[in-house]
């Protein structure tokens, strides 16, 4: 029977329609505005789905955790429904549900607004009002998100980039504050948010998710998260959540069989199951998973105002056959391993983000070459804006570990990302997974001796700076950290009062300034037009020399990447027209901790044809170092306030 509400209480229901079904079409990919707990001025309404069960009700400190039975809808979706009189926010709640079999079981809320902080499991009834001071980074985002725009992004984990001095956790308003000026004096333009989704296991880095709608408890309420995006937006630098929705974990107050059954998983193993994270896989071809997915996905761009979202494990969704080995997979109708409900997923995500939020970024970390990840769902692909280059991290950090003699002999490993780099709208990630499990950190992979390692991580920078493809850097890296990242340690600050360290951060700070500053670095990154291999007079394995330009009327920048130890004093570059080159940067200027090697501010270019080019000139090239040179008028905003940055 239909449960009869007062008139008061059906006006207090977010949402509610007489007809079920309108209902439910209201909130397509905006369950989280329905389901739930909502409070009422007299209580709280609570919803769920778990369309198997034979009862269900809600049990919290508002009845003294005694059961109270929700109304199953008439409208045969499943969902449960009910109001609880003198509900209030900040009560712990759980739903406790009878499965067909009669066995009883108690769960937290799957649109949670808040969960109990860990090991409590039980969710939280929460208010999610917050009065938002970044307008103007809002009104703006649009121009500071264009393809054509510079994104240097620095990959944070929250509870391991700084702590209180005791080893607490700090607050997320501290820690934006503290996040804010460290990107503010590194040039980062955006923040990426290692998830912070509420997950009890702290080992998993966020990426084993209970609360797919609550803000990590460990680091504060809702409030604080919406204080840390705020902050950040009124410092101008944007922020990009993890976000993963190819899996979840089996803990049995969450997700896993919510009612008894393979509810937002699969029942068969073979595609229910993640061997590689003991996990839990979704059931894309199921209509209500999509929904509650796309609508999380909304959920944390609208309510939290977060400027894009990076997908974890693409590449897992799209392949049945993903870390499976034979016989442990079912292949779809047609006899392949491609899973087509994770495709129309994948595309019913994008289009309704992008519908409602064109403004904002979804990324996709895809490992693989499956085409068009980043090209429109229109035309023909998954509709991402952006994908991350992992051809071009393993390419390149296999070559970065190599010792310098043997350099020569692999240029095809450093050279070859040339040859795809506008196939998709390209970042190149030197994310956590690089710096983990025994792999060291990015200065630790570097070859020889101290002074070389730190040389060789400038010029990596360097060369990653230059290269098409917007940027993305994990934490620690931007001073050289020594050990390898660990969520149970800070890093390593202290080492900043070291002169190579504290000159690598110097470095990274003058590349973000170019790289904002000069159109040629950033407008054409996924444009071939914005690239040109540049001939030397004579071939020289392990120098890069190539052209990065923007518009006609735009200085152009030629980039010049030494990666062996042995200096050039005159190694003759075609260039694309004569006369005087700024040398804007130098990895290998003193400030940097190089050893000095340079062109004393310029060179000047004549009309000696080298490789079809029409003019050419003598370089200094620095050992294992990148040189920045320039034929238009020098910057002046950003490296006016980084007079170290000319050599």
């Amino acid at each position: 029977m239909k449960p009869q509400l007062p008139e008061e209480e059906k006006r207090a229901a977010p949402g509610r329609r007489d007809d079920a079904r309108d209902h439910q079409a209201s909130h397509h990919h905006r369950q989280f505005e329905v389901m739930g707990a909502h409070l009422s001025e007299s209580g709280a309404w609570f919803m769920v789905w778990a369309p198997n069960a034979r009862s269900v009700g809600v049990i919290g400190a508002f009845n003294n955790w005694h059961f109270q039975p929700l109304h199953r809808l008439e409208d045969g979706s499943g969902r449960w429904s009910g109001f609880v009189e003198g509900a209030r926010a900040g009560q712990y709640y759980k739903y406790r549900i009878q499965d067909a079999h009669g066995h009883w079981m108690d769960k937290a809320d799957p649109y949670g607004f808040r969960m109990e902080p860990a090991p409590g499991t039980a969710s939280q009834i929460w208010d999610l009002s917050h009065e938002w001071g970044d307008q103007e980074w809002m009104r703006t985002r649009w121009q500071r998100q264009s393809h054509k725009s510079p994104m240097s992004i620095y990959e944070v984990h929250l509870g391991s980039w700084q702590r209180e001095e005791d080893g607490r956790f700090l607050n997320y308003r501290d820690l934006a504050l503290r996040l804010a000026a460290h990107c503010q004096n590194l040039g980062f333009t955006h923040v990426e948010l290692m998830p912070v989704a509420e997950h009890p296991f702290y080992g998993s880095w966020g990426y084993q998710i209970t609360g797919y709608f609550a803000a990590c408890s460990r680091y504060g309420t809702p409030q604080d998260l919406m204080v840390f995006v705020d902050t950040l937006h009124q410092r101008g630098i944007g922020v990009i959540l993890d976000w993963v929705p190819s899996h979840f974990p089996s803990d049995p107050h969450a997700l896993a069989r919510f009612d008894g059954t393979a509810l937002y998983e699969h029942e068969d193993p073979r595609l229910g199951f993640h061997p590689e994270w003991s996990s839990l896989i979704f059931n894309y071809g199921r209509y209500e998973v999509r929904d509650f997915l796309i609508s999380n996905a909304l959920f944390w761009l609208e309510k939290y105002h977060f400027d894009g979202l990076r997908v974890d494990a693409v590449a897992s969704m799209l392949y049945l056959d993903y870390g499976r080995r034979h016989g442990e997979w079912i292949p779809n109708a047609q006899g392949g391993n491609q899973n087509h409900e994770a495709v129309r997923f994948m595309h019913d995500l994008n289009t309704s983000v992008y519908a409602q939020f064109p403004d904002v970024h979804v990324i996709a970390e895809e490992s693989t070459a499956w085409p068009g990840v980043s090209r429109p769902v229109d035309w023909g692909g998954l509709g991402f804006g952006m994908k991350w280059n992992m051809g071009w991290m393993n390419d390149t950090l296999r070559y970065a570990s190599r010792p310098h003699f043997y350099r020569r002999y692999h240029g095809d490993d450093i050279r070859f990302s040339a040859v795809y780099a506008f196939h998709e709208n390209f970042i190149l990630p030197l994310s956590h997974d690089e710096v983990v499990y025994g792999k060291g950190s990015l200065l630790a992979r570097q070859p020889g001796d101290e002074w070389q390692r730190f040389a060789g991580l400038r010029n990596l920078f360097g060369y990653m700076w230059a290269h098409p493809g917007k940027k993305l850097l994990f934490m620690g890296g931007e001073f050289g950290q020594y050990e390898e990242w660990h969520h149970e340690r800070t890093l390593d600050w202290h080492l900043w009062a070291r002169p190579f360290h504290a000159g690598l951060a110097r470095w990274i700070t003058d590349l973000n300034a170019l790289y904002r500053r000069l159109p040629a670095l950033h407008v054409h990154d996924f444009d071939a037009q914005g690239f040109s291999w540049l001939p030397c007079e004579r071939y020289e394995p392990t120098i890069l020399t190539f052209l990065r330009r923007a518009g006609p009327d735009d200085a152009q920048v030629v980039v010049i990447v030494n990666l062996t130890p042995e200096p050039r004093s005159a190694l003759r570059v075609a260039l694309p027209a004569a006369g005087d080159w700024h040398e804007l940067l130098n990895s290998d200027a003193a400030i940097y901790g190089g050893s000095g090697v340079g062109n004393l501010g310029r060179v000047q270019a004549t009309a000696h044809p080298v490789g079809g080019w029409p003019a050419s000139a003598l370089v200094a090239v620095p050992p294992l170092g990148t040189v920045f040179l320039c034929n238009g008028p020098i910057p002046t905003t950003d490296l006016e306030e980084a007079p170290h940055a000319r050599h």
